[in-house]
């Protein structure tokens, strides 16, 4: 008992730690996006935000070692055995760079062919299309050596690091912005070069960190077969999971390019970034869950893990539907009053975006479960299966003239299916019990949202657009919400826990 209170406090001190960096990283994000927009144009900023999506397509591979590589790590340290967590580490950095060379020479072959040949591009534009190409290779490539030293920290828990190095990510995003609105040169090209400097600079204080904190984080060379062959059968199943969401998300991005144009990508690419700064709040929860959903696999504690899976699954969703509310309600007001240029559509597409994150985010604490345990080959076969259907659909429905719009209804029908079959994969593989998912997650989730958005609407359609009903939207959202959330969504020990810590927070104010 001494203990998951323990690991409670550690996951509520980390999730603090992070959110405090996630409101400044996502104030300059939001303002930066703003700028780079305005200061590209539509047509520029549609172009990087494709072609990046072809530069994605390579990540497939990254992808699942990557996850590989976390899954190792946190399950050793949870066993404690530091000269195996060496030895996946330096294993972990000899793939890494591997992988970054075949992805330097697929890049520039395929994807420069890609680009060239199939893409809708204008041809004023393509010199600096073939640009944003070759950076985003090597900011790719660079990003991928870091993976096991970004694994390293979360594993360890050490949110405090990551949180400030990503705010000198952030802050540098924000020189970056300042230069492109001065550069003398072609400015999409300025933008996509200086972006490959900072994710150098990222990598070499990544790198600094890791090596002066942890064991496990000094190099060596080492050639371990059995180790390659377990972490290489774990990534290619995790592969075909990995391929589905890239087909889902960047390859309906590069299906709209082909049917409606680069000002759609522009479109598409807002409602991303949006909803990427909302999603920060639950990713940053979920970044300091997971570590512990993989410790108490590996320790034995099964009882815990499930208790853990649902109730980061319940409290992921609260979190998105905070900011999900007022965001969606108030989506054209924000986007004129953030961005001086609205692209057409992004209003939409904003909406069903969040919508169908917040579905997809029921899945990331059973995602971890079924990593833990190393049995993904059922789990990657049955959600590639029923995931991948997007993309074809997506294709169809743009070849039947229907519009843009159709494919985030796909999305959002598609994942509704993904959400149950990712259950009764987890019954499989771990003998979980779908139904303790239904009572502790999908009825308190079905009970609170109703309740939660009234409120908020009957504000919305009750004054014009303002500043100041933007303001009463918010306010009356967080109050709402919050409300029907304590009462509605939280257990009697949850609700216990809330007002000792809020009694404990008053105390140390009044003192």
């Amino acid at each position: 008992m001494e203990n998951t209170s323990a690991n409670n406090k550690r996951i509520a001190k980390n999730t603090l730690l992070l959110y405090f960096r996630t409101l400044l990283i996502m104030a300059i994000t939001l303002y930066t996006s703003r700028v780079i927009l305005n200061a590209l144009g539509v047509e520029d900023y549609g172009i990087y935000n494709v072609v990046g999506g072809v530069v994605a397509m390579f990540s497939l591979v990254s992808g699942s070692l990557s996850n590989a590589i976390s899954r190792f790590i946190t399950f050793e340290l949870g066993r404690g055995d530091i000269k195996k967590l060496n030895t996946i580490f330096s294993t972990s950095v000899n793939i890494q760079i591997g992988i970054s060379v075949i992805v330097l020479l697929l890049g520039v072959l395929i994807g420069g062919w890609f680009l060239n040949a199939k893409m809708n591009i204008p041809p004023d534009r393509m010199i600096a299309a073939n640009w944003v190409l070759c950076c985003s290779l090597l900011m790719f490539c660079i990003n991928l050596i870091s993976l096991p030293y970004n694994a390293c920290i979360i594993a360890h828990e050490r949110m405090a690091a990551f949180a400030y190095v990503s705010i000198l990510d952030a802050t540098l995003r924000l020189l970056v912005c300042y230069l492109i609105t001065v550069s003398p040169f072609d400015k999409l090209i300025s933008y996509a070069v200086l972006l490959v400097i900072v994710a150098l600079i990222i990598r070499i204080v990544y790198g600094i960190y890791c090596n002066r904190r942890f064991e496990e984080c000094h190099y060596r060379l080492v050639y371990d077969r059995s180790l390659l062959k377990q972490m290489g059968s774990f990534a290619g199943w995790q592969f075909l999971a990995n391929g589905c969401w890239l087909f889902n998300t960047q390859g309906v991005n590069i299906l709209i390019n082909m049917f409606f144009g680069v000002a759609l990508n522009a479109a598409r690419g807002v409602a991303t970034q949006v909803d990427g700064a909302i999603q920060q709040f639950v990713n940053n929860f979920m970044t300091a869950v997971n570590p512990q959903i993989t410790k108490d696999y590996a320790a034995g504690r099964i009882k815990e893990m499930f208790t853990l899976v649902c109730r980061g699954a319940k409290f992921s969703y609260f979190l998105l539907m905070l900011f999900a509310i007022p965001v969606i309600i108030e989506a054209d007001y924000i986007l004129r009053l953030w961005l001086k240029t609205v692209p057409d559509h992004t209003v939409i597409f904003l909406r069903l975006t969040i919508i169908g994150s917040m579905l997809n985010m029921l899945g990331g604490t059973g995602l971890t479960a079924c990593f833990a345990t190393g049995k993904i080959k059922i789990y990657s076969i049955w959600i590639t299966s029923v995931g991948i259907l997007v993309f074809p659909l997506t294709w169809i429905a743009f070849e039947y003239g229907l519009p843009v719009e159709s494919t985030y209804i796909i999305f959002i029908i598609i994942y509704i299916g993904v959400v149950i079959v990712r259950l009764y994969i987890m019954k499989y593989i771990m003998h979980f019990p779908p139904i303790l998912f239904v009572r502790k997650v999908f009825v308190p989730m079905f009970m609170v949202t109703p309740v939660a958005v009234i409120l908020p609407l009957i504000v919305g359609n009750s004054f014009s657009q303002s500043f100041l009903r933007l303001c009463l939207t918010v306010i009356i959202s967080l109050i709402s919400s919050s409300i029907a959330i304590y009462f509605m969504g939280l257990t009697a020990n949850e609700r216990k826990s809330v007002a000792t810590k809020a009694a404990d927070i008053r105390h140390k104010f009044m003192r």
